[in-house]
């Protein structure tokens, strides 16, 4: 299947997420640790980041897709390009 954000949409929606955003990241931008109230399964469509988790640091580029539990403490690192990430939540 083509990767799209309407198959994504589906695949995600058919797999109990509710909600679906684009998101657009800013060349080098920095987050620090933090969590969100929601789980995650993403998709990065442009550019590159890098993920840490539990003190692991995931390279992920243009391609890659990744999955987050809710309450997961993680931070972010964006590329010198920013990112855009498809983003599935569950609430």
């Amino acid at each position: 299947m083509e990767l799209n954000l309407e198959s994504f949409t589906a695949q995600a929606l058919d797999e109990g997420f509710d909600e679906i955003v684009v998101r657009e990241w800013a060349p080098d931008l920095e987050i620090d640790t933090h969590t969100h109230a929601f789980s995650v399964s993403a998709q990065v469509v442009r550019g590159e980041f890098w993920l840490t988790v539990e003190g692991q640091t995931r390279h992920l580029p243009e391609g890659a897709s990744f999955r987050l539990a809710r309450d997961v403490p993680h931070a972010e690192r964006y590329g010198a390009q920013g990112a855009t990430v498809w983003v599935a939540r569950a609430n």
